[in-house]
């Protein structure tokens, strides 16, 4: 396969998962909003949400103020902020143009009619049309993309690169949505077990859909540890660290079988895959949540520049 071909199929699947997880970033955020005490900010509701998709040095040179509406507007609609659910949409839609005899006509169908929906939408009509709704479309176009994907392509190198990109951006983002609660939001000794608390938590499983997952496994209270454990070291949690983690280092194992060559991005993902099956959640809170989390994020970045270099992609 060239390099471009693979390039852009990665990317595109990337960009599509980006889309995605900036939606329930957004939504977690304007959820846990709607909990917040007398005394807090806007400011302290909604930067954590900038800084966990790092886009607070950018949003700080427009300007404006961390509110609500501005925030909810940069990362969703604005054309000139790259990492936008808007622009990682069109993003993903022109990778999928530049491969149309790659991807099925269904694949292309479905990136190209959702691109066609939000490209003229502005904040007056995404309120008109409730925030919670527009974050829940978009999780839904996700899905039908990746159904859409899963059952239409052959599974030869191009899938796999569709699926590798996927679940590479899918832990990474798993990650974040974890650290902003514990470590940018962080509650007070007061809150710790309260409501504010409860309700926070359970709008971070709600975020990544495993809200009834954790009652079902658990059943019993929403506990920050044991959100951590279903989050990062279970490989049977879809959106879990250690369930993409494990897809990823599959994927790269039948890429380097299918081309006979030694990638260093299967080692890597292999060594942080195991990483974390052999772990353990008071490992995990004896190192510091957050410090381990920053880990992560550290090795999927680490991951992604192999990937880039075994096969030729820009990164």
């Amino acid at each position: 396969m060239l390099s471009r071909a693979a390039d852009s199929l990665y990317w595109m699947a990337r960009y599509m998962e980006r889309a995605e997880n900036m939606a329930r970033l957004l939504d977690v955020s304007y959820r846990m909003s709607l909990s917040s005490t007398d005394g807090d900010s806007e400011q302290m509701q909604w930067g954590p949400a900038l800084v966990v998709a790092g886009c607070e040095a950018p949003f700080k040179a427009t300007g404006k103020t961390a509110d609500s509406r501005n925030v909810i507007e940069y990362l969703a609609l604005d054309p000139r902020n790259p990492s936008s659910i808007r622009n990682s949409l069109g993003a993903a839609r022109e990778n999928a143009r530049a491969m149309r005899t790659q991807i099925t006509t269904e694949m292309w169908e479905s990136l190209n009619s959702t691109w066609l929906e939000i490209r003229g939408l502005d904040y007056a009509r995404l309120e008109e049309r409730g925030l919670r709704a527009f974050f829940d479309w978009v999780k839904e176009r996700s899905h039908l993309f990746r159904g859409v994907a899963y059952g239409t392509m052959p599974r030869d190198a191009a899938f796999r690169f569709v699926r590798a990109g996927t679940f590479l951006e899918r832990g990474d983002s798993t990650a974040r949505l974890l650290d902003v609660k514990y470590h940018v939001l962080l509650p007070t000794a007061r809150d710790v077990g309260g409501a504010v608390d409860y309700y926070q938590w359970g709008a971070l499983l709600r975020s990544v859909s495993a809200f009834q997952a954790y009652r079902r496994i658990y059943r019993d209270a929403i506990r920050p540890r044991r959100v951590a454990e279903l989050l990062i070291l279970r490989p049977d949690m879809p959106r879990s660290v250690a369930a993409s983690l494990g897809e990823l280092t599959r994927l790269l194992d039948e890429l380097r079988e299918q081309f006979g060559r030694n990638y260093r991005s299967a080692g890597l993902a292999r060594a942080a895959f195991d990483r974390l099956r052999y772990a353990h959640i008071e490992e995990v809170f004896a190192t510091g949540l957050h410090e381990f989390l920053t880990e992560i994020v550290d090795s999927n970045i680490a991951i992604g520049k192999a990937i880039a270099e075994d096969f030729g992609l820009p990164y």
